[in-house]
């Protein structure tokens, strides 16, 4: 009766180490996330990381004489929601195989996730 209970402890334990070895290899991966994007004309290039910042702008010399001050801030900001809306979707598709299929993303990784969400609740023993 112990030594089964021992091999059930000492394969949770296991488990759950593999476990977090996973999370932990993803967390990094997703700290140096980033998207760059271009636009169509190549004018405006942007850079951003995991949560939307941005990294990175780069325009190219003639974006000056092409755009207008307003087209060249709209290209901008439609290069930064297109960068933003693409590495989140990386991060989700990252970080979704870990979540059990009932738990939406957005409720593990918002603004103020944990890895809490992660690791199983106090195991009661079996009587």
């Amino acid at each position: 009766m112990a030594d089964a209970f021992d091999a059930e402890i000492s394969a949770l334990a296991q488990e759950i180490s593999q476990q977090t070895t996973r999370i932990r290899e993803a967390y990094d991966e997703l700290s140096s996330m980033k998207y760059t994007t271009s636009s169509r004309d190549g004018m405006v290039s942007v850079t951003v990381g995991r949560h939307g910042q941005v990294r990175h702008i780069e325009l190219n010399p003639r974006a000056y004489r092409t755009l207008s001050p307003s087209q060249l801030a709209d290209t901008i900001m439609q290069q930064i929601n297109k960068a933003t809306d693409a590495v989140s979707e990386q991060s989700k598709q990252l970080l979704q195989p870990f979540l059990p299929g009932d738990l939406p993303y957005e409720e593990v990784f918002g603004q103020h996730a944990t890895l809490d969400a992660f690791f199983p609740g106090p195991v009661e023993p079996s009587p």
